[in-house]
């Protein structure tokens, strides 16, 4: 007579679980697993020398699960944090996305800092269009800019991302099939100020699946847009992703494997060009650091301009909301 199958304990308390993070075998109930997210988040922190308590830290914040659910736990660990959120401009899907993450912050009486692209002639689809570039490289483009702008601007040092294993995986893995040197050489948990104008970029979520910011969003009840980005559809990103959970689901824990031995055996190869391709110069219109007289940003809103009959201007600072 075979025995009944036992329901998945908790193994913290061993009340019945809600969560199984299969990278580490281990279930976890409602009430335990919040607790284990922020734990790991705050291991990473510290294994990394992300920040520290005496810092303010500038979180990137699109209103989707994973920047909100590292806002949440940053915030209950105790960190110093601000908020900023770039209103892209892509319709619908922005307005639900400002609206999301004002209300996350509102609820929580946490700082945060809107910019909208539109009023920066920078929002996404015009840039795209006017330029023929993909909506994505246009936005990844802006993002990037406007991250520095505003830190700088602000006077932040640290600004942290909601980019999780499966991001950084997925980006690994299309690097590698490239074999984008640069991209590789850039492709790390903490990118340093270099040169010092920039801001330090981190990413605290970098060992943390989709899966368990998902089910840490859940539990502690953080109200987020669920659609996708419209521009995503179709994206290479998304192939990568599905090609890498075939593989997790057939042998747990690749990804995370994927990625830190990536980071503990190749990346220090890749670090040597990354030192000598440091930008040198500042952009003329801007004032942010430079590989040439413009940085790629300034030069694509300007093939916009003058797509639309306009002239580039000498100074450009962006205003903030």
């Amino acid at each position: 007579m075979k025995s009944a199958r036992r329901s998945p304990r908790c193994i913290r308390c061993r009340a019945p679980a809600v969560v199984h993070v299969r990278q580490h075998h281990a279930h976890f109930c409602g009430a335990c697993f919040p607790e284990f997210f922020e734990r790991q988040l705050e291991r990473a922190i510290r294994k990394e020398n992300m920040f520290g308590r005496e810092d303010e830290v500038l979180v990137a914040v699109s209103g989707g699960k994973d920047s909100l659910a590292l806002w949440e736990a940053l915030a209950r660990l105790g960190y110093r944090t601000t908020g900023l959120h770039l209103e892209l401009g892509i319709g619908e899907y922005s307005v639900a996305s400002r609206e999301k993450t004002e209300a996350f912050a509102r609820a929580r009486g946490l700082r945060l800092l809107t910019v909208r692209l539109a009023d920066e002639e920078a929002a996404v689809p015009d840039l795209a269009r006017a330029t023929r570039r993909p909506p994505c490289a246009a936005c990844g483009l802006a993002k990037r800019h406007f991250f520095d702008a505003v830190a700088l601007e602000h006077g932040f040092r640290v600004l942290a991302t909601g980019h999780n294993l499966d991001d950084e995986a997925a980006r690994l893995l299309g690097n590698v099939l490239r074999w984008q040197v640069h991209y590789l050489a850039k492709q790390a948990p903490v990118l340093e100020a270099t040169p010092e104008r920039f801001v330090r970029k981190v990413k605290p979520l970098y060992r943390t699946s989709e899966y368990e910011t998902a089910a840490y969003a859940f539990l502690r009840r953080i109200d987020y847009i669920v659609d996708e980005c419209p521009n995503a559809r179709g994206a290479t990103q998304l192939l990568y992703k599905d090609a890498l959970n075939r593989i997790e689901a057939a042998a747990p824990g690749s990804k995370l494997s994927f990625v830190q031995e990536f980071h503990k055996v190749a990346r220090p190869l890749f670090e040597r060009l990354a030192e000598a391709d440091a930008a040198s110069g500042t952009c003329a219109v801007c004032g942010l650091p430079s590989w040439g007289e413009t940085c790629a940003f300034c030069a694509l809103r300007a093939r916009a301009r003058r797509r639309e009959g306009e002239t580039l201007p000498t100074v450009d600072a962006p205003g903030r909301a």
